[in-house]
C-alpha cells in the first residue's frame, strides 16, 4: 500500500469515528421529521401484533411545517455577495465586475438550489453542504471543429454544485472555525456497484475483486456488492519566500527556494533589493482513491478545500462539536402528540362496538342481523321478549386525552420557538402589529440557522475571490449580472475603450482581475425583485400623500414597475423632468424646487 492510501484510510477512520454521533443523530432527525418515521419500531410491532387485533399508530407530523418555515424564510431572504476593494491596487469598477461575475456564476450554476439544499439539511439534521468545482466553458461535441474554438476551448468557469446527500461528506474533525474555513482534510464518498466501478474508472488497475487486497478491506471500503470511491481533499501548509527585486516596489517574487533560484540564474539576473522572508501558503490536492489504489490526483487552484458546510445549532462540549437540528428537542413532544391522538382515535373507533345487552333468548329472532348490528346498517331488527336489548352509550373522548394532546402541541411550539402566527395560523393576536411581533419572535428564535447560512455563503465568496484571478487569468470576455439580474459583457485582463471624452478622445479602461486584493460582505434580505416591488408601493403611497411629487418621481416609479413597456414609460417621463433635475452637473436647485423637495421629505417622514 502506498503512502497516500494509508494516510487516507487512517484519516477516514478517524473522521468516521469523530462524526459517528452527529451523523447518527442527524439521520434519526431526518427520518423523524422528513420521512414521518415517528413511532419506535418496537412499539409499532407490538401494536401491530396485538392479540386482540392490530392497533393503529397514527402519525401527525407537526415538525415538517416548522422546518419549512425556516427554510422558506431563508429562500425569501437569500444572502447576496458584494465585493469591495481591499488595497490601493484594487479598482472599485473591477470590484463591481467581480461581483457581477460571482452573480453570473451563481445563476449559471443554479447555486440557489445548492444553498437551499444545504440549509434544508442543516435545519432538518444539523449540517448540510455544497461544493465548488471547475468546468470547461465550452460544451464541445465530438462532431465540432475544434479549430473554430481556438484558445477558448481551454477556458474554464467556476461552478457551485449542490450536495444532495449530506452523509457523503466527512469534514476535518479538528476544525475550529465557525465556517470551517480551516479544514485541512475532507472526504466526499460514493458507493459504487462493482460492475459500474469497472465502467466508470477504466484506468483502474485493480479490478479483480477476488484479490486479497480487496477482500482484506474493512467496511465500508469494500462490501459484497459495492466499492467505496472517495475524493480525499488534503490541505497542506507550504513555506515560500518573498523577495523584492529590481523594477520597483510592486515587483515581488514568491519562490520555493530563493537560494536555489539565485544559484541557477545568478545574482545579475535576480537583483534582490530586500532579504527574503518566509510566507505561509496553502496547497490543496484532491486524491481520488478506492481502498486499494489512487485513481487520479488533481492540484486545486485555490487555497481552501472547496466544500462549504452550513451548520445548524452548534454546541461545543469539552472540545467536541455537536451539530443539532431545529427539531432535535421537539421529537418527544411530537411522539406524545401522536400517542394521545392515536389513543383518542382508538376510543372513538371502539365505541360503536359496545355489545347489546338483553335477557337470554332476546336475540333469537333476526339472529343474523344481531350478529352484524355493530358493522352493518339494518332497517329494523326484531327481538324476543318484552324488554328491548340496550347498549351502553358512548361517553365521549376523555377530556384528559384531549388536554394532553394540546399540551404536547404547546410543547412543540415552546421548544422550537415557532408559534401559530409564524405558521400563518390564527391566534389570539388581532392587530397587524401584534401578529407581526409574534412572527418576529419566531424569526428571532431561529435566526441562528439563517446566520449560519450567511457565514457559509461568505466563505463561498472567499473561495470565489481566491479562485477568480487564477481561473479567469487570460484575456477574455465574460458575462456579468447586475443586482437587478440584467446581463452585460465585460472584457477582462486587457485594455478596452469604454467611451469618449468631451473632445472625442477615447477613454480607456482595464479590469485586471489578477491585480489587487478584494474583500466581500454578505447582505441578507429580500431579493432585488421584492425590494423593487416595495419601492414602487412606497412611491405610490408618497404620491397619494403628496400629489405634487408625481412629476418629480414619476420616472423612478415607472422603472420599478413590472409591466411590459415600463422601462420605455420611465424614459419618456424622464424627458419631462424639469431642467433643474435633469442637469445634475450644475447642482443649482431653484428655491421653488427646494421647497417641493422639503415638502416631499416631510411627507416621507409622516409615512414612516
Amino acid at each position: 500500500m502506498n503512502d497516500i492510501l494509508k494516510e487516507a484510510r487512517d484519516a477516514f477512520r478517524e473522521i468516521e469515528a469523530k462524526e459517528k454521533t452527529n451523523r447518527a443523530d442527524a439521520l434519526a432527525d431526518i427520518k423523524f421529521a422528513r420521512m414521518s418515521e415517528q413511532w419506535p419500531e418496537s412499539i409499532r410491532k407490538q401494536r401491530e401484533t396485538d392479540p386482540a387485533g392490530p392497533r393503529p399508530c397514527l402519525t401527525i407530523n407537526k415538525l415538517a411545517p416548522v422546518i419549512r418555515q425556516v427554510v422558506n424564510d431563508a429562500r425569501q431572504n437569500r444572502p447576496a455577495i458584494s465585493v469591495h476593494p481591499a488595497d490601493d491596487k484594487a479598482d472599485p469598477e473591477t470590484a463591481e465586475v467581480i461581483g457581477g461575475l460571482i452573480r453570473n456564476i451563481e445563476q449559471s450554476s443554479n447555486a440557489d438550489v445548492a444553498y437551499d439544499t444545504g440549509v434544508e439539511h442543516a435545519v432538518s439534521g444539523g449540517f448540510g453542504y455544497w461544493s465548488i468545482n471547475l468546468d470547461y466553458s465550452m460544451d464541445i461535441s465530438s462532431s465540432d471543429d475544434l479549430s473554430t474554438y481556438g484558445p477558448s476551448a481551454f477556458e474554464q468557469d467556476i461552478r457551485i454544485n449542490r450536495v444532495s446527500n449530506p452523509f457523503s461528506v466527512y469534514g476535518d474533525p479538528w476544525s475550529t472555525q465557525a465556517d470551517s474555513s480551516d479544514w485541512n482534510s475532507a472526504f466526499v464518498v460514493e458507493k459504487v456497484k462493482k460492475s459500474v466501478y469497472r465502467r466508470k474508472y477504466p484506468g483502474a488497475k485493480l479490478t479483480d475483486f477476488s484479490e486479497a487486497m480487496w477482500t482484506g478491506l474493512e467496511t465500508p471500503w469494500f462490501t459484497e456488492d459495492t466499492v467505496l470511491v472517495a475524493a480525499y481533499w488534503k490541505r497542506e501548509e507550504v513555506i515560500k519566500q518573498a523577495v523584492a527585486v529590481e523594477g520597483g516596489d510592486n515587483l515581488v517574487m514568491l519562490v520555493e527556494d530563493f537560494e536555489k533560484l539565485l544559484a541557477e540564474l545568478g545574482p545579475e539576473m535576480v537583483k534582490a533589493t530586500t532579504q527574503p522572508r518566509p510566507i505561509k501558503c496553502h496547497k490543496v490536492t484532491q486524491h481520488l482513491i478506492s481502498g486499494v489504489e489512487e485513481l487520479e490526483k488533481t492540484d486545486w487552484k485555490g487555497k481552501y478545500i472547496p466544500i462549504i458546510p452550513v451548520y445548524g445549532d452548534e454546541v461545543n462540549v469539552e472540545g467536541e462539536r455537536y451539530f443539532r437540528s431545529l427539531i432535535r428537542d421537539a421529537k418527544d413532544s411530537n411522539r406524545m402528540f401522536n400517542y394521545w391522538r392515536t389513543t383518542a382515535t382508538e376510543v372513538v373507533a371502539l365505541a360503536p362496538r359496545a355489545p347489546f345487552i338483553g335477557p337470554k333468548g332476546a336475540f333469537k329472532s333476526d339472529a343474523a342481523k344481531w350478529r352484524t348490528a355493530n358493522s352493518h346498517s339494518h332497517a329494523y331488527i326484531e327481538h324476543d321478549g318484552n324488554v328491548a336489548p340496550t347498549r351502553e352509550t358512548f361517553a365521549g373522548v376523555p377530556a384528559g386525552m384531549i388536554q394532553e394532546a394540546l399540551n404536547a402541541s404547546d410543547d412543540i411550539k415552546a421548544v422550537t420557538g415557532i408559534y401559530d402566527a409564524s405558521l400563518g395560523q390564527r391566534s389570539n393576536e388581532t392587530s397587524g402589529k401584534a401578529i407581526m411581533a409574534r412572527q418576529r419572535e419566531g424569526d428571532i428564535s431561529t435566526y441562528h440557522f439563517i446566520d449560519n447560512l450567511n457565514r457559509a455563503i461568505r466563505h463561498t465568496g472567499k473561495i470565489l475571490i481566491d479562485l477568480i484571478p487564477k481561473v479567469y487569468s487570460t484575456e477574455r470576455i465574460i458575462r456579468i449580472l447586475g443586482e437587478d439580474g440584467k446581463a452585460d459583457t465585460k472584457p477582462i485582463n486587457k485594455e478596452y475603450e469604454k467611451g469618449k471624452d468631451q473632445q472625442g478622445n477615447p477613454l480607456m479602461a482595464i479590469h485586471d482581475l489578477r491585480v489587487g486584493r478584494y474583500d466581500l460582505t454578505v447582505k441578507a434580505g429580500p431579493s432585488f425583485t421584492s425590494r423593487r416591488e416595495e419601492a414602487a408601493s412606497q412611491m405610490i403611497e408618497l404620491i397619494r400623500a403628496y400629489p405634487d411629487a408625481a412629476p418629480v418621481i414619476g420616472d423612478l416609479l415607472a422603472s420599478n414597475l413590472d409591466w411590459p413597456g415600463a422601462d420605455e414609460i420611465a424614459k419618456r417621463l424622464e424627458k419631462m423632468l424639469p431642467p433643474q433635475l435633469r442637469d445634475e452637473e450644475t447642482g443649482n436647485i431653484p428655491p421653488e424646487v427646494q421647497g417641493q423637495m422639503q415638502q416631499m421629505a416631510e411627507a416621507i417622514q409622516q409615512m414612516g
